[in-house]
């Protein structure tokens, strides 16, 4: 007695598992990509200038003005009066640090001034004003 043959079933590929890995794999790498954006300060529009140029610095110290006229440093808000305290402990008197000063484009000329005259009192430090370039 014989059996009737079954007929073959073509082999398949469930794609279903791969799509999956896959897709977890791609958030792993978007997730991990944001985190690798050094980020050097709050952010506030920047005013513009054509004769911008790169500063080079390790670990730069960044101060922000937001358009409100908020003083931050390393984006914890503080105040002029402690600024100056504060970026001291940061930087070390026999290294020089960059300090860059990103004031909104809607700050008053005065506060800015005012902010930058306080860090040219501390021995050790560079200024740097961030722009955009048109």
């Amino acid at each position: 007695m014989k059996l009737p043959e079954e007929p073959d079933i073509p082999a398949q590929i469930n794609i279903v598992p791969m799509i999956d890995v896959i897709f977890a794999i791609l958030a792993f790498f978007i997730m991990s990509s944001l985190f690798l954006t050094k980020l050097e300060g709050l952010p506030v529009n920047l005013p513009s200038a054509s004769s911008a140029q790169q500063q080079q610095a390790t670990e730069p110290i960044a101060v922000t003005i937001d358009a409100l006229g908020t003083i931050s440093l390393n984006r914890t808000p503080t105040t002029l009066d402690n600024l100056e305290t504060q970026i001291k402990k940061l930087a070390s008197a026999n290294q020089q640090r960059l300090v860059i000063v990103n004031a909104d484009e809607k700050v008053g000329h005065g506060q800015v001034v005012a902010v930058m005259d306080r860090l040219r009192q501390i021995p050790g430090v560079r200024l740097a004003i961030a722009t955009e370039k048109p």
